[in-house]
């Protein structure tokens, strides 16, 4: 569980880094089983996506690999060993030190950020993709499978920014900018801080805070693992999104 000063900084930054909550093992299993779908050796089950970079997509680069053409695994609630992340025993006390005991996933994702690509995700909030409400019932959660830093794309937040509300989002003014990869339309006073991590090091946020990501200028691959989870208490405008079948109870 977390202690009362590491929930405090959750509240009042909105974002709390903790260093290794995730077993190697886990994480493991996780990236060999993205490598199967990437490399196309296991199909992709019910409701999952694979997405393409939209550089490699428009046919600009020319990918090395088809893991190189992949920037996100999408809704993975239906493989059981990528939602053995999101079941993670240190996790779950984590989140449910923030939110409640009866959660829900809503969103899980696995971030294949490929070298030679632009790849940035502007900053943005979670919350603009996201019907439910309210924001205090939802956590981001979002562990390195290869270590990130500000030469791969680390992720990048903006301290307290989960304060200023829901704030416009429209599609940035760039060349390639992959799909739904909104940013806010405002230009904030405070610079975001570079979140660099070791692999299983995880950092939850709040759904309002404003983040995002760089190029990764390496010849590695820089890849994450991702996950939203939502109290029961959290409503939407019907249908419920409880009825929703990509979105997991855990219990």
């Amino acid at each position: 569980m977390l202690s009362p000063s590491q929930i405090e900084s959750y509240r009042s930054q909105g974002f709390l880094v903790l260093k290794g909550l995730v077993d190697q093992d886990c994480l493991h299993q996780c990236n060999d089983r993205f490598l199967e779908y990437a490399n196309e050796s296991r199909s992709p089950v019910a409701g999952m996506k694979l997405m393409k970079d939209v550089m490699v997509a428009k046919g600009v680069v020319e990918p090395q690999s088809s893991v190189h053409a992949i920037n996100k695994l999408l809704s993975f609630e239906n493989d059981d060993v990528l939602m053995s992340y999101v079941l993670n025993s240190a996790m779950l006390k984590a989140v449910r030190s923030l939110v409640d005991n009866d959660l829900y996933s809503i969103v899980t994702n696995v971030f294949n950020k490929p070298p030679e690509v632009d790849g940035r995700h502007p900053l943005h909030q979670d919350l603009r993709y996201f019907r439910i409400r309210p924001p205090e019932g939802i956590v981001a959660v979002w562990t390195a499978i290869s270590p990130t830093s500000r030469a791969n794309g680390c992720l990048a937040v903006v301290p307290e920014s989960h304060k200023l509300g829901l704030l416009g989002h429209e599609m940035p003014d760039w060349e390639y900018v992959n799909y739904k990869f909104y940013g806010i339309s405002k230009t904030l006073s405070s610079s975001p801080v570079h979140i660099e991590m070791n692999p299983g090091d995880t950092i939850l946020f709040h759904p309002l805070l404003v983040h995002g990501s760089g190029r990764n200028r390496t010849n590695d691959f820089r890849r994450t693992i991702s996950a939203h989870y939502a109290s029961a208490v959290c409503e939407s405008p019907p249908p419920d999104w409880r009825d929703n079948e990509f979105v997991r109870r855990i219990t």
